[in-house]
């Protein structure tokens, strides 16, 4: 019947409403400073932790990019020219990328034994790391 129609109609459209309201407020409440100075809570600290991966990592890809972008202009003869110095530097970041995963996402990981710290301790094992290829990238090949 007609009222029966309405009053479900009205029961879906203000579950519609709650259920926007429960996915904004939580995004909302994501967009909100931490204070990594100060982070307390487990949340808190994966999100400086996350925060400071980014950075690490967008460190590395400049300085990867620099590399790349001499390297183009360098070069002799094959197999010592700039395509083949390319590809072994291309092979050397990827073999890089799977020893940090599977040092910090599989070693630290089984090390927490999935406890609440382990994002921060994965996060903070890549941080290390990360950093640690910068400045070895940095020093051989005098990009600063």
């Amino acid at each position: 019947d007609m009222e029966r129609a309405m009053r479900w109609g009205t029961c879906i459209a203000t579950a519609a409403v709650v259920l926007t309201l429960a996915a904004i407020v939580p995004a909302a409440r994501a967009q909100q400073q931490v204070d990594c100075d100060n982070a307390g809570s487990t949340v808190e600290i994966n999100r400086c932790t996350g925060a400071e991966l980014q950075q690490v990592d967008k460190q590395l890809n400049d300085v990867y990019r620099e590399l790349v972008k001499r390297i183009g202009n360098e070069g002799g003869d094959p197999p010592y020219d700039a395509k083949s110095w390319l590809a072994a530097l291309k092979t050397s970041q990827r073999a890089w990328i799977a020893f940090r995963d599977a040092d910090c996402v599989g070693l630290v990981a089984v090390e927490w034994t999935g406890g609440s710290g382990t994002t921060a301790a994965i996060n903070l094992c890549k941080i290390a790391l990360t950093r640690a290829r910068t400045k070895a990238l940095e020093d051989r090949y005098g990009i600063k």
